[in-house]
């Protein structure tokens, strides 16, 4: 009778704690946020409408920033689409990627992703959309995916040419069916709006645009109508995926996920226009950013004004996931957590800059060589390095400037120079650049006039160039360390476009999509 009882004891007890360690466990993965990271393709700096742009209305983006944080000055470090995105996924500086510091890599497999530690940790991880890319990213000879599983089967019908049809809300809900009940999740909405190619003047066809709307261009494009309509058509890209957005945080709203979920809105890299993508400049490399999270943001609402990096992501999300990384592999970190700012406390490693750079983007140049540059950007200053100034910064003219996309707005820039009419826009946008440049970003935030030809600005020149030497020379560039032409020795991943110029000018024909037949000065002078 004893050993009946002690066994029915036991047998309860053993219940209580398997009853105990579920609840428990059930808590423990409840707590842990879930995180969407919501990237458009191409977009800038402020074409959000909660940043003041009139052209452009975006519900969804300004319902995360009004419910959570607006950034003003976030940064990617590379304006380029898979550079950009390696520095979200790895939390490093560009240049500290070896190969991936360049476009169109294969990505080294020795860089862990956040989304995979994720994964590790527990995590449902996904995607939709364009991921990492383009580039090649292999482990062991196979395919490897550095986000997660693909869910991009649902298909909706475009509202113009040129849109993706990827129902992109709708395979997010397919994602969420897909998961187990209390399991985190990460789930990556990489959209393939605003990129290029447009059809032309559907954002006054199909969205009610007027080319009155917009006020003003940038000084280094003509005040034309002809771009005014570019612009247009890029804002309805921009708006027709804020409305997936839109549905997105509705379908979390009604499963009851939306307060403890991480919400982060943004792009990778400036609009796909002359002078900006793929270019170093403040405005290419600044972007728009709001993040919501009902749960863990302190007195929402607020604007963030502190200088904020792409590089900030990975540590941002891994901490708040609760990840031990002594139990994972990952290279260190060049960004910090954002918890002081999510906390509404003073930063405790507050930035007073940030630097930018690139190598290599599209091919186009003699031996695939890139455009390096580094550069500084403060309150006020903005101060560049362009290390081989004798190149062309957008590419070479004989082969189309392929590190500037075809368009309407690239077309009229070339037609004007063409016919003798303008060479001041093509200078701005394609013209050869000087080896040093300083612009005053409150009087010229367009840079225009390069101010550091000019003696009394030495000493401002000489304070800037230290700090950004000396900081990259603390984080191993090679650039900086003697080592620089490594970028233009790695391989360019993708073999139908390698070796373009020799190429091309043997006479090969190349497709070149991202580019218009007209781009190409093959007897250019």
């Amino acid at each position: 009778m004893s050993n009946g009882h002690l066994n029915f004891t036991t047998i309860k007890i053993l219940i209580i704690l398997i009853v105990l360690f579920t609840v428990i466990g059930c808590e423990s993965s409840e707590s842990k946020p879930n995180i969407i990271f919501v990237i458009s393709d191409d977009q800038s700096y402020p074409h959000c409408s909660i940043y003041g742009t009139k052209w452009v209305r975006t519900p969804g983006f300004d319902r995360v920033a009004k419910e959570g944080l607006l950034f003003n000055h976030a940064y990617t470090t590379n304006a380029k689409c898979s550079p950009s995105r390696s520095t979200i996924l790895t939390g490093r500086d560009s240049w500290l990627l070896e190969e991936a510091t360049n476009h169109v890599p294969f990505f080294p497999e020795k860089f862990t992703t956040f989304p995979e530690i994720l994964k590790e940790s527990g995590y449902k991880t996904g995607k939709t959309g364009k991921g990492w890319a383009p580039g090649v990213s292999l482990k062991k000879g196979k395919k490897r995916d550095l986000i997660g599983k693909d869910y991009s089967k649902s298909k909706v019908v475009p509202p113009a040419k040129f849109i993706s049809d990827n129902d992109y809300s709708g395979n997010f809900k397919i994602f969420l069916d897909d998961k187990e009940d209390n399991q985190p999740f990460f789930f990556w909405v990489g959209g393939l709006e605003p990129h290029r190619r447009y059809e032309y003047k559907a954002g006054i066809k199909f969205g009610g645009k007027k080319i009155e709307q917009i006020e003003k261009v940038p000084k280094y494009w003509p005040n034309s109508d002809n771009i005014k309509t570019d612009i247009l058509d890029y804002a309805f890209e921009i708006e027709y995926f804020d409305s997936h957005l839109v549905r997105i945080l509705n379908e979390l709203e009604k499963r009851n996920l939306l307060e403890n979920t991480i919400i982060v809105v943004t792009s990778d890299n400036g609009m796909p226009f002359p002078r900006v993508k793929g270019q170093v400049f403040p405005y290419d490399n600044r972007l728009p950013l709001a993040i919501r999270w009902g749960k863990g943001i302190k007195n929402p609402g607020r604007v963030i004004n502190d200088f904020v990096s792409f590089s900030d992501f990975a540590p941002t999300f891994l901490e708040f996931a609760g990840v031990d990384l002594t139990n994972h592999k990952m290279e260190d970190f060049s960004g910090i957590s954002w918890r002081d700012i999510f906390n509404d406390k003073l930063i405790n490693k507050k930035r007073d800059y940030i630097i930018i750079g690139k190598e290599r983007h599209d091919v186009g140049r003699e031996n695939d060589n890139g455009y390096p540059v580094r550069g500084i950007i403060t309150d006020q200053y903005f101060y560049s390095i362009n290390f081989k100034h004798e190149r062309w910064p957008a590419g070479n003219p004989e082969t189309g400037y392929l590190n500037t996309d075809g368009s309407p707005t690239k077309s009229e820039i070339l037609n004007l120079r063409r016919k003798g009419i303008n060479e001041n826009y093509w200078n701005l946008s394609f013209g050869k650049r000087d080896q040093e440049t300083l612009y005053d970003l409150k009087k010229d935030p367009d840079c225009i006039k390069n101010i550091a030809k000019f003696d009394k600005y030495t000493s401002l020149k000489d304070s800037l160039k230290k700090i950004l030497i000396e900081d990259l020379t603390k984080n191993k560039d090679p650039r900086i360390t003697g080592e620089g032409d490594i970028f233009d020795n790695y391989i360019y991943a993708e073999k139908r476009t390698r070796n373009f110029y020799e190429r091309f000018m043997n006479g090969e024909s190349l497709d070149s999509d991202w580019v218009n037949p007209s781009d190409f000065e093959k007897n250019f002078n």
